[in-house]
């Protein structure tokens, strides 16, 4: 991996997938995991909530041994019913207090940085607010790089599929923390500032895109409905100890537009 690709000089970062965790995370004093559909809209509503989300990677009989372990419901695929990555799923669940939340992105990533960055954090379009207040809050004490991770989507044959929608949400959190006085963004940083800039309304934009058809092509549009939320989340679920919980965010009250 060339030096360049690390966007090492610059403050906030942005870069796509695991290898691109990889290159920008080191040396970062938090990395941000973005994954619109769905994980980390999920996981804001779980936050909300005040539901444990352990991320893991694949649900195998790992995964349903590891539930077991924590005295957590594993979450089961869209298509069986039942709480899933479905963000409804959770919102709707009763007396749920852990799940263990597989997925292959964002997920994923969020498990293979536990052991990587000094702090995890999950944002989607839902909480980008609160992320921003919390970080800057934390910024006071902690002034180290911060890496935005967009995780993106898989094409059948295992490759990274940049997805738009990841692009928009971690462009949302950018342009939230620039109008919070953040700077030395990358330029890779404001372009994902831009693209979120050009998106207009989120739940149409949401809807049109590549993942949100193929969501609604099997029966989970409102699954994009909660994804295009802007701002309504007051939760920040930060990793630690191999699962999510959720911080409040700074009462500090930060005018992002």
């Amino acid at each position: 991996m060339n030096e360049e690709h690390r966007q090492r000089g610059y403050s906030l970062r942005f870069d796509w997938g695991p290898a691109g965790a990889e290159a920008i995370v080191p040396g970062c004093a938090v990395a941000v995991v973005v994954d619109v559909l769905s994980f980390t809209t999920t996981l804001s509503v779980a936050a909300d909530r005040g539901v444990t989300v352990y991320p893991f990677r694949w649900r195998d009989e790992r995964a349903r041994r590891f539930a077991e372990e924590h005295d957590a419901v594993l979450a089961a695929g869209r298509s069986e019913g039942g709480i899933s990555l479905s963000p409804v799923s959770v919102r709707d669940a009763p007396d749920l207090r852990r799940l263990v939340l597989p997925s292959p992105n964002g997920s994923t990533i969020s498990a293979a940085l536990a052991d990587r960055a000094p702090v995890v954090v999950g944002a989607s379009l839902r909480n980008r607010r609160a992320v921003t207040a919390w970080l800057t809050a934390r910024r006071e004490r902690d002034p180290g790089p911060v890496a935005v991770v967009a995780s993106g989507e898989r094409w059948p044959d295992g490759s990274l599929r940049p997805a738009v929608e990841d692009l928009w949400g971690a462009g949302a959190l950018i342009t939230a923390l620039l109008d919070a006085g953040w700077d030395g963004a990358s330029p890779e940083a404001r372009a994902a500032a831009a693209a979120f800039a050009a998106m207009g309304d989120p739940n149409p934009a949401l809807h049109d895109c590549a993942g949100g058809r193929e969501l609604a092509a099997v029966g989970f549009s409102s699954d994009v409905d909660v994804a295009a939320e802007l701002d309504v989340s007051p939760s920040v679920p930060v990793l630690s100890g191999g699962a999510f919980t959720a911080r409040a965010r700074s009462a500090r009250v930060i005018d992002t537009g």
